[in-house]
């Protein structure tokens, strides 16, 4: 009589040996039937799932529908966008004057500006242009009012014939500050800022840089409030008129009223800045604006 253990191998052996066509793939089944009249869609999501085609019309789908929505979102936020950019612009200029105070309306406190449209060959304003529409870098790149630079040290490429100038008057009505828009190449980026004069069109009273790329830690120490602390009280020329103003290591042999120091480890950025500076305070830049502004014919 055989025994159990026996008896289960012989069972074990009986059993039909399991192979995969007993219990195939779901991918190799059979799709079911589709009418010969079925529409697009219903052929489609009769298609198996991990069909090579199926796979690739519900990727374009989705990246059609991803991208309908991003294109429809920047659209929407883009009078957002500009309202606050031109609320940046304001506050820089606020600061730089020197009368941004957080807890006033940035509208309200602007509104002590009176911008205006310098047409810089002549040094003179113009009524050709509605200062609150002049677009400084739009008008950089037009050919019929800009001109492109051979000779480029601020590495611009192209210079609008026009800018927007802003005046600050004291109460009487005379001018107290005239804060300039400023702008040349650094190490990695066109910096771009502004630069506040006194009355006199001679000494500095702030410099600050609202949008740039420069290296954090090292060229971006253009924002640091020490760095920009070094300009106020600075001079631009000597009594002869001549541009001094220098960003360097070393003051120049006009002397410390004419210096600023260098950032630490940024050189390049150092002498985007030094150079920036020299062209648009010279005579290509607002020289002949300068020279109204001290003649007292502004």
């Amino acid at each position: 009589m055989p025994d159990k253990d026996t008896e289960n191998r012989v069972t074990e052996a009986e059993d039909p040996e399991f192979t995969p066509e007993m219990n195939p793939p779901a991918r190799d089944a059979t799709p079911e039937e589709v009418p010969q009249k079925a529409g697009i869609i219903q052929r489609f999501l009769a298609m198996p799932t991990d069909s090579v085609a199926k796979t690739l019309v519900v990727a374009v789908a989705v990246c059609l529908v991803a991208s309908m929505v991003v294109s429809a979102a920047a659209v929407a936020l883009r009078p957002i966008q500009q309202v606050n950019a031109l609320k940046d612009k304001q506050i820089n200029i606020l600061q730089v004057a020197g009368i941004y105070d957080p807890e006033v309306n940035v509208i309200e406190a602007f509104q002590a500006f009176e911008p205006r449209v310098l047409e810089l060959e002549t040094g003179t304003f113009t009524d050709r242009f509605d200062p609150a529409a002049f677009d400084d870098r739009a008008a950089a790149d037009d050919p019929e009012i800009s001109v492109a630079l051979a000779d480029d040290p601020a590495g611009i490429g192209r210079q609008s014939e026009y800018v927007t100038v802003y005046l600050l008057r004291d109460a009487e009505g005379a001018i107290d500050k005239v804060i300039l828009p400023i702008s040349g190449y650094g190490l990695w980026s066109t910096l771009y800022g502004f630069i506040a004069l006194e009355e006199n069109g001679n000494d500095i009273f702030a410099l600050q840089f609202y949008e740039h790329a420069e290296t954090p830690g090292l060229g971006a120490e253009v924002d640091n409030p020490r760095w920009k602390a070094l300009w106020h009280g600075k001079k631009l020329a000597d009594d002869q008129g001549e541009l001094q103003i220098s960003v360097s290591k070393s003051a120049p042999p006009a002397g410390d009223e004419f210096h600023i120091d260098a950032l630490a480890g940024a050189t390049l950025t150092t002498v985007g800045i030094d150079n920036l500076v020299k062209f648009w305070m010279g005579e290509r830049g607002y020289g002949p604006f300068l020279d109204n502004l001290k003649a007292g014919d502004i």
